[in-house]
């Protein structure tokens, strides 16, 4: 073997291996690596474990997120705070759950005061306190009444209670104001602020309901206090809402029965309803003019019969001559009526008859409840028929034949509770619409890939595959090659021992003859790796003598990659 050879063999180098060169440095190298990638997957891991955060509360108060937060830390719920801090936020999965067991701890409180304040009432408390104190319960009951609408997000209520008097002139009624905060993009209607009107004035003794006062954030007064004249009355929104239900009522009827017979979307109706308000009471009482008497029925009768005969009493003015009895007759009884010295003849006879008659009298009184229809206009417009060629695929229009047209005003008029004596009107026209000869367009169907479910799926399982293709990565690219070499020596160690050799049996003279032969030959080679190993130890010996730097580094070398 030439010198050069022997160099390169013995690696003679004549510098300083590294510490990661060493085995030590190696090993601490693996260590760390192997212990970045496991972090680096079990940060991977966490973040695909992370829940999803929804809103708990929102727009509370100070007071009641310190409260809140307290709880959510002893029942061990995680949480935390949106971009502002205006917004607590739990796993979607808890929301519903920790909200119920909020709201047995009575939070949020949104920050009024109620009736829980007179349970802690100190002893000696001087009347004045007593009443203050009953006094803001009062106003935070009231306001946590009206925060439970859901147009109304907060509400401060303040109440002006005057003082007993002795004198009843001297007395002062209570009066109120309600301050309104209401949800964004949210109104309030005159019905639910005459609602709160006549929650607050039937909660306070004595209020009336004009002297409530209701304002919202903006400084809009909602509750009309100004005096009207007498008999003046605004419209009532209970009122317009009837009418318009009604007449909607009305269209919706009528559409029912058309659309069966000309087709979804091919009728329009519009109806107008006259609605009589008014609550009229009507008393009236009429006579019949005279008729005959002898269907009229009688209510009383009298009559008398008097007359003068020739038996009658005497007369005269009474004394002394009229007591005396009469005197001889000096004339004939017999005589002929009329002859000098006969009785005179008996007077005519007078009769009276009374009848009182029935007077016929209607008496009628009749109420009129509102609300009654006073007339009622509807309009129907039909389309034209269409007609779709089955080969051609063609659309063409028909007007409907007069019979059609008859019957459709039929149904409209069933469908309307048409009356004439009412004065109700009904019409109905036949008419091609806009743009009906163009066929009709298929509704947007969403994309699978743009609806809002499958995208949220699609979130969730990108992650889990996204964390699950990182992990594998680290795993077969870092972590596998680290850990392959300690899993060999693991391998090694707990191998199971080398079992003992097997007894030989006994061999045939060819097979001892192949074994003489083949020790022969491994005889024979032990000699030249013998006389190989003289020659490269002479070269040895002739390097270090020649160079013993070059040796010495060598030697080195080996004893450093042996620690």
């Amino acid at each position: 073997m030439t010198m050069a050879a022997a160099a390169d063999t013995l690696d003679l180098t004549t510098e300083r291996p590294s510490f990661l060169q060493t085995p030590f440095g190696r090993n601490i190298a693996i260590g760390v690596a192997a212990a970045v990638v496991v972090a680096v997957m079990v940060a991977v891991w966490m973040w695909s474990q992370q829940p999803e955060y929804r809103v708990l509360f929102a727009n509370y108060s100070d007071k009641d997120g310190g409260a809140i937060t307290a709880s959510l830390d002893q029942m061990a719920v995680k949480y935390k705070f949106s971009e502002g801090g205006s917004a607590i936020l739990v796993p979607a999965n808890q929301v519903h759950d920790v909200r119920l067991k909020l709201a047995a701890q009575g939070l949020p409180k949104g920050g009024n005061v109620g009736f829980e304040l007179m349970e802690n009432q100190k002893l000696g408390v001087s009347q004045f306190l007593e009443q203050v104190n009953y006094q803001r319960s009062l106003e935070g009951e009231l306001a946590r009444s009206i925060q439970s609408l859901a147009a109304v997000s907060a509400a401060r209520v303040h109440l002006a209670l005057p003082k007993p008097q002795v004198f009843v002139r001297d007395q002062q009624k209570p009066t109120a104001s309600v301050l309104l905060n209401l949800q964004t993009g949210r109104t309030i209607d005159a019905a639910q602020v005459s609602a709160i009107v006549h929650l607050v004035a039937s909660s306070v003794p004595e209020l009336p309901p004009a002297n409530v006062t209701v304002v919202d954030q903006a400084g809009n007064l909602l509750s009309d206090t100004s005096n009207k004249p007498a008999g003046a009355k605004a419209l009532d929104p209970n009122q317009l809402k009837y009418v318009t239900q009604l007449q909607q009522s009305i269209v919706n009827q009528v559409q029912s029965l058309i659309e069966p017979l000309v087709g979804k979307g091919n009728v329009r109706a519009e109806a107008t309803a006259d609605i009589d308000f008014a609550q009229t009471d009507t008393a009236a009482e009429s006579f019949k003019p005279n008729s005959p008497p002898e269907p009229q029925a009688i209510r009383s009768q009298q009559s008398s019969e008097a007359g003068a005969g020739a038996g009658a009493n005497a007369g005269g003015v009474p004394g002394a001559l009229s007591n005396q009895p009469p005197g001889a007759a000096t004339a004939p009884i017999t005589a002929a009526p009329g002859a000098p010295g006969a009785a005179p003849a008996a007077g005519p006879t007078r009769k009276d008859s009374t009848t009182n008659f029935e007077v016929d009298k209607t008496v009628r009184y009749e109420q009129k409840p509102m609300g009654g229809i006073k007339r009622l206009s509807v309009g129907v417009v039909v389309n034209y028929r269409r007609l779709v060629d089955a080969k051609t695929g063609k659309v063409t229009i028909k007007p409907l034949t007069a019979a059609e047209v008859a019957q459709i005003n039929d149904l409209v008029r069933e469908a309307m509770g048409f009356n004439k004596e009412r004065g109700d009107t009904m019409n109905v026209t036949n008419a091609p619409f806009d743009g009906v000869d163009k066929p009709e367009e298929p509704q947007p169907v969403t994309p699978w890939w743009k609806d809002s479910a499958n995208i949220e799926m699609a979130k969730e399982v990108g992650k889990f595959l996204l964390a699950a293709g990182v992990m594998l990565f680290l795993w077969f690219r870092f972590l596998g090659p680290l850990l392959r070499p300690l899993m060999r020596k693991l391998d090694a160690l707990t191998a199971d021992p080398v079992p003992p050799p097997v007894a030989e049996e006994e061999k045939t003279e060819e097979e001892l003859a192949s074994e003489e032969v083949r020790e022969e030959q491994e005889a024979a080679e032990a000699v030249q790796v013998q006389n190989g190993y003289r020659e490269n130890l002479a070269l040895a010996k002739k390097l270090a003598v020649e160079d013993p730097r070059v040796v010495a580094n060598v030697v080195k070398a080996w004893v450093g990659a042996n620690e």
